[in-house]
């Protein structure tokens, strides 16, 4: 008889088959799904990505992608387009505008503004009126520069979407110069300069030809109107949640006094009282070409629509007058969107297998202890406790969350008011901050209140040995945790500088771009954000995975119990949108919409916290690697106001 191979296999060696297949699996994850999004951006060879760094006044620095189609070329100009993501958003938020110009003809140049992504901070305290958040310097360099000489330099755009649509906006304003034009030539008072030539619209002469401005309608006023000497398009959501700021409180722009100063800007008569949803007003020749678009859509999600999209393809399309190659709903960037979340599932799955591998080096190897037997199951008394407990937490990370996004502008005070700081630097994320620190604190302070319940000290229960831990065993843990991150960001820069994609997908994202001293912010955040990841990790592993439970029935109570009450507060703040047309809580709605990338990640972290519990037998392990992750991934994908210096 044949021995049996498996059998006769060395216990060490037979048990990192399964990580050494699981990485094997979550590699190929990331090399399909960056390879992918590239073949996507590139239009599988016809568009050239690279990355740019613009040097900009003061000793700022502004970071962009150019994407140039291979037919643009010296003989050939083509025209040309600089896009802006809107507050809390980077140029790869921003592919479904950059791609879908590309394949059409136009070089894009796609930039990170002031503060976000791998850009720097601003000096200039209103840096969008008199920077463009970085798009006026990226078009005066685009005019100056010999290099572009396959740019078409009379016919530059700009299109940005919320803030960016802003920022856009008020560059053409600052970069417009109108003259009067000279008297046409014609019959009787035409010819002389009379009454028609008064009423002829002004020479076309600023530097911005074309502006399509998305999510934006504040600015759209006669001081700033009355300098922008550029076609003109806008887009606002239908159901945009920032609407309550519009001069009627509505995103219905039909008749909105915004929409009809935009269109009537362009009219010398026959001033409209009413706006035509997606018709075109005036000459585009004479660059008084206005359109206004009402997608019917919410604001985070417009840029992610496709018929936004297409308005913004077909409003530069017509502009610039260009002949159609495709139809502007033809768009294939979501498959950019399902190859780079292709790769981050990738780079998550990746995390536990080498965590495992590396539990295999001597100097990791202590980490590892026999697990802990479940808590017994709750009965009576102890069962509604928890309950109730479950309850009030939910409300809790509810209710707290707004008072504490408040409470930034006075502990957070410099970055509230966009002042470059080192102390606490970004300012949306200090209100998840706050938020982290107090009900990570609830959080343990309701796990140890129900285990001196049950009336025996905390040492004598089985199940209570997942917390100890020894002060070296502690650093050991965070030497182990420390390496899985440097192998996570090591895979995404190797993505990154093969393929010039990273990990994301809509509103999560693990950026590989930013400047290097935003690492440092990792010190700063880190610490106050592990309490939440610990408490959760003792919640998930010593409290809601009890004796006799199905594995699937604990994680399932331990996702609601991180998300349900985040999902609570935006269940209110929608149901109050869709009933009355206004948002509920409307000062802090930007705090609101950022929690849609939050309540993702509050699901899946009870599976490391439970995945790498299993692989130590301790609770630390999961808290250290994730709070690691998340929070860089966090620090890194979110505006930032650090000093230049």
């Amino acid at each position: 008889m044949v021995p049996d191979a498996k059998a006769e296999e060395p216990p060490r060696r037979r048990g990192m088959k399964r990580p050494l297949r699981w990485l094997g699996v979550s590699l190929a994850l990331i090399l399909v799904g960056g390879l992918g999004a590239h073949w996507v951006q590139t239009d599988f060879g016809r568009i050239e990505v690279s990355g740019l760094r613009l040097p900009a006044e003061n000793g700022q620095w502004i970071v962009a992608d150019l994407f140039r189609p291979r037919t643009a070329t010296a003989k050939n100009p083509a025209p040309l387009v600089v896009v802006c993501p809107g507050f809390e958003r980077s140029k790869e938020t921003m592919e479904g505008y950059s791609i879908e110009l590309a394949r059409r003809g136009i070089v894009v140049i796609t930039i990170d503004p002031y503060s976000q992504g791998a850009s720097s901070s601003s000096l200039e305290r209103r840096s969008t009126t008199v920077e463009g958040n970085g798009v006026i310097p990226v078009v005066e360099y685009v005019c100056d520069t010999p290099n572009l000489n396959y740019v078409d330099k009379t016919r530059i755009g700009a299109a940005g979407y919320s803030a960016g649509g802003n920022a856009v906006l008020q560059s053409a304003a600052r970069l417009g110069a109108r003259q009067p034009r000279p008297p046409r030539a014609g019959k009787g008072r035409a010819a002389s300069g009379g009454k028609a030539a008064a009423e002829a619209p002004n020479r076309a002469s600023g530097k911005l030809s074309a502006v399509f401005v998305g999510g934006y309608i504040l600015t759209l006023t006669d001081d700033v109107l009355q300098g922008v000497d550029a076609n003109v398009a806008i887009d606002y959501a239908y159901f945009d949640e920032g609407a309550f700021r519009a001069e009627k409180g509505n995103a219905r722009l039909s008749e909105a006094p915004e929409a009809l100063r935009l269109v009537n800007s362009a009219l010398a008569r026959d001033k409209v009282s009413t706006v035509e949803i997606g018709k075109i007003y005036g000459d585009r020749e004479q660059r008084t070409m206005r359109v206004v678009y009402n997608t019917r859509s919410l604001h985070p999600l417009m840029p992610y629509a496709p018929a936004h999209i297409a308005n913004m393809v077909g409003f530069f399309t017509a502009s610039f007058k260009l002949e159609p190659s495709m139809a502007a709903s033809r768009q294939i960037w979501p498959a950019r969107e399902l190859f780079t979340l292709m790769a981050l599932l990738g780079s998550f799955l990746s995390l536990a297998p080498l965590a495992s591998l590396l539990l295999r080096l001597p100097i990791f190897s202590t980490l590892i202890h026999p697990l802990p037997p479940a808590p017994p199951a709750r009965t009576g008394t102890h069962r509604l406790v928890y309950w109730v407990l479950f309850a009030v937490s939910a409300l809790a990370a509810c209710f707290l969350f707004i008072p504490l996004a408040r409470a930034t502008a006075v502990v957070f005070s410099q970055a509230s008011a966009r002042v470059p700081t080192w102390w606490f630097p970004e300012r949306i994320n200090n209100a998840i901050l706050l938020w982290a620190v107090a009900t990570g604190t609830l959080g343990l302070v309701f796990f140890f209140f129900t285990a001196r319940l049950s009336g025996k000290g905390l040492g004598a229960r089985p199940w209570m040995a997942g917390l100890s831990a020894s002060v070296r065993e502690l650093a050991n843990t965070l030497g182990l945790a420390t390496a899985v991150w440097a192998a996570f960001y090591s895979l995404l820069w190797a993505s990154y500088g093969l393929f010039h994609t990273d990990f994301r997908f809509v509103f999560i994202s693990a950026a590989a771009s930013f400047p290097p001293k935003i690492l440092l912010l990792v010190f700063e955040y880190v610490p106050f954000f592990f309490i939440f990841y610990l408490a959760n990790s003792i919640r998930v592993n010593c409290a809601n995975h009890v004796e006799g439970q199905k594995e699937w029935v604990g994680m399932l109570i331990s996702a609601l119990g991180n998300s349900v009450g985040l999902i609570l507060l935006l269940a209110i703040q929608y149901g109050c949108l869709a009933a009355t047309g206004t948002v509920y809580w409307t000062d802090e709605w930007l705090y609101v919409n950022l929690l849609l990338g939050v309540i993702p990640m509050m699901v899946v972290l009870p599976i490391f916290n439970r995945c790498f519990f299993r692989l130590t037998g301790r609770v630390y392990l999961g808290p250290m690697i994730t709070c690691l992750i998340f929070i860089t991934m966090m620090l890194t994908s979110n505006v930032c106001y650090l000093p230049l210096d």
